[in-house]
């Protein structure tokens, strides 16, 4: 249990089954649940949810998959997401998670109630050289724009086919490294008010 009665939601915008992004998120995650944090981990292929529509909004509501990803964010007051990189972004199923859960369910819901003034540590991790870094950019500007606090401290892990051995990182330099981001956000929420 938290020490600071602050929740931290971990997830990775990707849904393959042996993403090694999921991987990542996770390490981190239990790096921030040794910190004193309490973290959730959750996964996103557990809230299918359409291409956001506004047609399909306004004929049918929120799709139930959205509302409740939406409620996980709401319940949560930090983030640890990791994402892969899909041609220099960020993925598609990151931003229309991230785009259902900026609708509002009601005319009082206050806009982007979710994001605002939470804090939120971004990385990657992908076969290639640059690790996601690319990806991260747009990302944390994504995020800023929501009006999420992105702590400066990120991460982009290249190699990833070599890099994991299993779940773990084989490296413990790297290993430390994504435990580091766990760490410093768990450090932060606990200073918050």
């Amino acid at each position: 249990m938290s020490n600071s009665g602050k929740k931290i939601l971990a997830f990775a915008g990707s849904s393959r089954k042996n993403s090694f992004n999921k991987k990542m998120v996770k390490i981190a995650a239990q790096a921030a649940e040794q910190a004193g944090a309490e973290v959730t981990v959750i996964d996103l292929i557990d809230y299918p949810a359409p291409i956001y529509n506004q047609d399909l909004e306004d004929e049918q509501g929120m799709p139930e998959a959205a509302i409740a990803f939406k409620r996980m964010m709401d319940e949560h007051d930090a983030f640890l997401i990791a994402s892969p990189e899909y041609n220099s972004a960020f993925t598609p199923l990151l931003k229309n998670m991230l785009d259902w859960s900026s609708r509002k369910e009601s005319v009082e819901e206050k806009p982007l109630v979710v994001f605002k003034g939470k804090p939120v540590i971004i990385m990657a991790t992908s076969v290639g050289k640059l690790g996601g870094m690319r990806g991260l950019v747009f990302l944390r500007l994504l995020l800023s724009n929501l009006g999420m606090i992105v702590l400066p401290e990120q991460l982009a892990l290249p190699f990833a086919g070599k890099a994991f051995n299993d779940d773990d990182l084989a490296d413990v330099e790297q290993k430390q490294a994504v435990q580091a981001l766990g760490t410093r956000l768990a450090d932060y929420v606990k200073q918050m008010g």
